[in-house]
């Protein structure tokens, strides 16, 4: 260490005093660093800041300290006297059904929640025009008051004081719903809402034994000191039977957040693999550095410095340059915040206030300092390698070879800590290590193709184009650009690539191809009395049709196997199965949309113990067997069934799937409603409209879904995320541009010497321009068939595999990939080189 540090201070003041003299040669490196830590720092503190204001408000998120949620069934006067205990308890109610107008002539799906005096116990809720509550839902001439989202309105064409019918009661429109405080907490609704009052609820008729009803009692505690975890153990101390789901004001909503932290961890890793392109960029600036250093590094050994002391200078230099580039990031994430909250406004119901993030800022820096660092440590291990001699007779560090041991386990080890790293901080870290592999995989693939590209150019046959051959040549003679074009562009265009094809074929599959296997229409909460009569009209309005119904209940996972299942730790993937209640069924026979993949179905009368057949994908997500024990709370009632068989559910279709069906003797005599759908291929819309008419007016308080509708809704939102993918991948995209900027920087030197004797012998400047530009049109066309390929394979593994959807090649974005491919490198290239063309011969000359 004595002998360390004057040997540090030594080399800290050459670094510095050599800076002086400015940072040419590191633009590049500057802007890749720059770029990369800046969107790892702008996305994760973006999430940070919207995860923080849901935990910060989460009580007027939730409009309560807590809420218990019941599915289909009231609280019971036991657990009222449970809840009143607690605290003050405010109760809302929200189904889905559908509103039309007085006249017949249109209706359009609503969520309607009812509310008490009460609501909310936090927040503000506010109309518009401004009113009270008990104002807004007053009854006027036999018609209830509501509220109503801008949607509704705009879809029915109503205003303010219109009138509406919603099951068997009429509601006036007394204003429009311009805050309501706990929207986010109910869940992502696919219809616009409709508020009123619980008297006007119950007029409608709509809430019967069966029905698809959340009943939530949000309270605010007497003691607001009872944690979360006491909180939900004392409720199920006192009544471990109800089956009810408890939220607290810590996790107001629970499924944005993880949404949010999935989506933050993708574009994460989508900025990774930025920052590990531009670190080829870091590694060209090293060495392009260092080569136009080799006189003063050749100078330094000759007067007796170490090659310790020599590596050290040029390592403080690159650390310097590093902090510079990164700081710069830096101030990417601290800016992001600020720049969001001004459109998350939009988007969120709850004010995003930005601030400084430091978690966010220092995961950036980590990054950044790591793949600088990996990136730069071999280039200087061939500094401490090389000795004087050499630097002053090669014209560069081309030398070959590999640096010490010492230098290659130092750069494994980095290596090493920037996977751990970006693994550590993953959600699901199976798909984290799956991204690493990919793109370790990726980097070695492309230094093969690189390798294939220049064989094959050895071996194409002489062609009569001198300047064809000269590009040719160019391909695969020593120092070639070859490799660094391919891998610069290679894993941009292959990352554009992969995201632009699950994109296309996430969208041609939610507007062509699922609504054409689809049913047209979903109905739900169809009581017993009113089946048959249902389906006579279905069968009249639609002879061509093919109606399917099954019997439709409510349930919520308990536990497996007698634990908990809040107890459990679950993959992210099989996490939705528990989260809330979920619909199931029974049925004596196999559906016929679903075959056995495991065990043996039951025999029909069956009589014995309650039996399951679970989903097979969801059991192996959650770890299950067969002959395991699935507990489910039911209308209260907590039901233990063995699992019989696994099945495999083709959810894509849209049809009727279930992740549970029971055997029929489990639910014996359990009032409950029936779920039916229409298929009606090739119908219009104006038939559909008529369909939907006739169901609404015979039947109100059935609730109608149309499949379109909900694809519309969310073929918006892929809409809006696929914007927020394309710009990371740009991000991507754009690093790999600047990478190959860095590469023909790095070989100006070796083109301008070739250019000059290319001259010297006659070469004119058209011929050069014309070699050059054959040079990278060949190169450009190669990159753009791997990106073809390589992306194409990513894209059918996630959509095929992670997403289960049909996955096709789409010659839009081959051809876009081909063109942009050839625009950047052609470009870039010609750039790069235009300068290296009018340069002088004579210096050149001297210098060889």
């Amino acid at each position: 260490m004595k002998a360390f540090l004057p040997r540090l201070r030594v080399a800290f003041r050459i670094a510095v005093r050599e800076l002086r003299g400015g940072l040419r040669g590191f633009y590049i490196f500057l802007a890749c660093i720059a770029l990369g830590t800046g969107a790892i720092a702008a996305v994760n503190s973006v999430s940070t800041a919207i995860t923080d204001a849901i935990a910060s408000q989460g009580r007027e998120l939730l409009a309560g300290d807590a809420r218990f949620e019941l599915n289909n069934r009231e609280a019971t006067p036991e657990e009222r006297r449970f809840l009143n205990d607690l605290g003050t308890i405010a109760v809302s109610t929200v189904l889905r059904s559908m509103a039309r107008l007085p006249d017949g002539s249109d209706q359009s799906l609503v969520e309607v929640k009812a509310v008490d005096q009460l609501y909310p116990l936090y927040g503000t809720f506010a109309a518009d025009p401004p009113q009270s509550l008990p104002d807004a839902f007053a009854k006027k001439d036999g018609a209830f008051g509501a509220l109503a989202a801008p949607l509704l309105l705009e879809r029915l064409g109503l205003a303010a004081g219109d009138e509406l019918l919603v099951g068997k009661a009429r509601f006036h429109i007394s204003g429009i719903i311009a805050n309501e405080p706990d929207a986010i907490s109910d869940g992502m609704g696919f219809a616009p809402r409709l508020l009123t009052s619980l008297d006007g609820l119950k007029a409608s008729g709509l809430v019967e034994t069966g029905s698809l009803v959340e009943h939530a009692y949000k309270v605010r505690l007497h003691e607001p000191q009872l944690s979360p975890a006491d909180l939900r153990e004392k409720a199920q101390a006192t009544l471990p039977n109800a089956g009810w789901s408890i939220r607290t004001s810590d996790r107001a909503a629970p499924a944005l957040s993880e949404n949010i932290a999935r989506f933050s961890q993708f574009l994460t890793l989508v900025g990774l693999t930025a920052l590990i392109v531009g670190g080829v960029g870091v590694a060209n600036a090293v060495r392009a550095f260092l080569d136009s250093k080799r006189v003063v590094i050749a100078t330094l050994k000759c007067l007796g410095a170490p090659a310790s002391v020599v590596v050290l200078v040029y390592f403080i230099q690159i650390a310097i340059i590093a902090a510079v580039g990164i700081a710069g990031g830096i101030v990417v994430g601290i800016v992001a915040p600020i720049v969001a909250a001004q459109y998350l406004g939009q988007v969120l119901p709850i004010p995003v206030a930005p601030a400084l993030y430091p978690g966010a800022l220092v995961l950036a820096t980590l990054f950044g300092m790591l793949v600088t660092l990996a990136f730069s440590i071999l280039p200087l291990g061939h500094v401490r390698e090389i000795p004087a001699t050499a630097l002053f007779r090669e014209q560069g560090l081309e030398a070959g070879g590999w640096p010490s041991r010492t230098y290659i386990l130092a750069a494994a080890f980095l290596f090493v800590a920037l996977a751990a790293l970006a693994i550590s901080v993953s959600d699901d870290r199976w798909i984290a290590t799956l991204f690493l592999v990919s793109i370790a995989v990726g980097f070695v693939v492309l230094r093969f193709v690189a390798l294939l590209i220049a064989m094959a150019a050895r071996r194409v046959p002489r062609p009569a184009s001198a300047a064809l051959r000269l590009a040719i040549g160019n391909i695969y003679r020593p120092g070639a650009l070859t490799p660094s074009v391919v891998l610069s562009l290679g894993l941009g265009l292959t990352l554009l690539v992969a995201l632009a094809l699950v994109d296309g074929n996430l969208r041609r599959e939610l507007t062509s191809s699922l609504p054409e296997r689809a049913p047209n229409f979903f109905f739900v909460d169809i009581q017993k009395t009113e089946l048959d009569g249902f389906r006579r009209l279905l069968i009249a309005r639609s002879p061509a049709g093919r109606v399917e119904e099954v019997p439709m209940l409510r349930g919520r996972i308990l536990a497996f196997n007698g634990t908990d299942v809040t107890k459990m730790e679950v993959p992210p993937a099989g996490r939705w199965v528990l989260r809330g209640d979920r619909g199931i069924t029974y049925s004596e026979a196999l559906p016929g949309n679903a075959q056995v993949t495991a065990g043996k179905w039951w025999p029909a009368g069956y009589t014995g113990e309650p039996l399951v057949s679970f989903s097979a994908e969801e059991a192996a997500q959650l770890g299950l067997k067969i002959g395991d024990k699935v507990t489910v709370n039911v209308l209260g009632r907590s039901i233990t069934a063995r699992i019989a068989n696994f099945r495999k559910v083709d959810w894509e279709s849209l049809s009727i799937n279930f992740v549970m069906i029971f055997s029929p003797n489990t639910f014996a005599g359990a009032p409950h409603t029936w779920l039916a759908t229409l298929t009606l291929p090739d119908a219009t819309s104006a038939e559909e409209a008529a369909i939907l008419r006739a169901v609404t007016r015979s039947y109100p308080t059935i609730t109608s879904v149309r499949v379109k509708d909900a694809l519309d809704v969310v073929e918006r939102l892929v809409g809006q995320l696929a914007t927020a993918i394309r710009a990371a991948a740009g991000i991507a995209l754009v690093t790999s541009v600047l990478v190959l900027s860095g590469a023909l920087a790095a070989g100006n030197r070796a083109r301008t010497h070739d250019a000059v004797i290319l001259k010297t012998l006659g070469a004119t400047r058209g011929l050069l321009i014309r070699a050059f530009t054959y040079e990278y049109l060949l190169l450009g066309a190669t990159t753009a068939a791997f990106a073809l390929a390589g992306g194409g394979a990513a894209a059918w593994y996630v959509t095929a595999r992670i997403m289960n959807l049909p996955s096709s090649f789409l010659p839009t974005v081959a051809l876009t990939t081909l063109a942009l491919s050839l625009l950047i490198t052609v470009g870039v290239g010609l750039a790069g080189t235009w300068r290296i063309l009018g340069q002088k011969a004579a210096p050149v000359l001297r210098e060889l």
